[in-house]
């Protein structure tokens, strides 16, 4: 049995959130290994960028980090408050037990910002949300890593990624560092999501 603990800040993406959760979900249902995904927030209830409000199952708090393999973190918007909760220590702090356990963190779109704050990032390939002239590139540099123009960046254990429709691509390469390339494969057929082309997976976001 896999476990991945899906971080929810206040303000966070649904779409983000749901391609982990759906990604993972076929995976538990029909993949070759069992995978337990479990939501928390810092909060009891959440309100989503787009006003869906939610009740993460845990708080953080209450969680033994210990017990989990991996650790997704869906990304959100600055007007609702993402940054708040997502930049907080008690956020952080678990994004650096993760990355101590040399265990998979996988953010969508400007959740890596995240991960660089917290300091796994310092000399990393990672990628975020990026714009011409845009503030989250320079935010990521900033953290010390090392910023790459591609849609999904992959370095170790560390996955980071360009803006919500990243988010299954994302989901896709975690479960494949969980379970392996033939699982996620097949869950990815079953699911009827095309792999994406070449072309897609190299292609800036500003040219």
């Amino acid at each position: 049995m896999k476990r991945v603990l899906m971080l929810l800040a206040n303000g966070v993406e649904p779409l983000e959130m749901a391609a982990f959760t759906d990604v993972l979900g076929w995976a538990n249902l029909i993949g070759d290994q069992p995978v337990e995904l479990i939501h928390a927030g810092l909060r009891p209830t959440i309100t989503t960028t787009f006003g869906l409000s939610l009740n993460p199952a845990h708080l953080l708090e209450e969680l033994d980090l210990d017990s989990f393999d991996a650790l997704a973190i869906p990304g959100g918007f600055e007007p609702s408050g993402f940054y708040e909760e997502a930049l907080s220590e008690p956020f952080l702090a678990a994004i650096r037990h993760f990355a101590e356990a040399d265990k998979p963190l996988a953010s969508v779109c400007v959740s890596s910002i995240c991960l660089g704050v917290a300091g796994v990032l310092q000399g990393k390939r990672a990628t975020t949300y990026h714009q011409e002239g845009g503030k989250r590139k320079t935010q990521l540099l900033e953290t010390g890593a090392f910023f790459v123009d591609r849609p999904v960046v992959v370095d170790g254990r560390l996955i980071t990624s360009s803006g919500p429709g990243t988010a299954t691509e994302v989901a896709f390469v975690l479960l494949e560092q969980l379970t392996g390339i033939r699982n996620a494969a097949q869950v990815r057929q079953k699911m009827r999501f095309p792999t994406p082309s070449r072309e897609w997976f190299e292609t800036p976001q500003v040219p």
